[in-house]
């Protein structure tokens, strides 16, 4: 149970970045509908990913990174810049989807490629944390949030 949470989210992560790829594709090629019904996976995707992260956070706790002690300083400041790009693109990717649903098509335009670049690198290091912790390196303690970033 302790990597099955961790995996489906991580399986969620991957899932709304390939459609959010495979949505910019066809928004390249003028693929109107089919753009909105990938971008829609892809959100759903998102929130699924959320909901099982929460869950885990919450019911479980957080894992800590296991990892050899010379290499925690460097994991902590990966995760940190994980953590931030996260924050900034569900701010980004809200908007975006505001933009789209409201038909502000011109702003949506000119966001949407960067908040897909910023969901893209939040997915790759979101995949990189799991295998960090759970795929590299024998897992840490599970414990709360806030003491598994501090590592203590």
């Amino acid at each position: 149970m302790e990597t099955f949470l961790p995996t489906i989210s991580t399986f969620f992560i991957v899932v709304s970045a390939l459609f959010v790829a495979i949505g910019w594709i066809l928004i390249v090629r003028k693929k109107k509908e089919a753009h909105k019904k990938a971008m829609v996976v892809a959100a759903y995707s998102a929130l699924l990913f959320f909901i099982t992260y929460a869950s885990k956070t919450i019911f479980i706790g957080n894992t800590s990174f296991g990892g050899p002690d010379h290499l925690k300083k460097y994991y902590f400041i990966f995760l940190i810049f994980h953590i931030i790009l996260a924050t900034v693109s569900l701010v980004f990717g809200l908007v975006t989807l505001r933009l789209a649903k409201k038909r502000n098509i011109t702003k949506h335009e000119k966001l949407g490629p960067f908040t897909s670049v910023i969901w893209l690198i939040t997915a790759i290091t979101g995949v990189m944390v799991y295998l960090f912790l759970y795929i590299l390196f024998p897992s840490g303690e599970v414990t709360t949030l806030i003491r598994a970033i501090l590592g203590t």
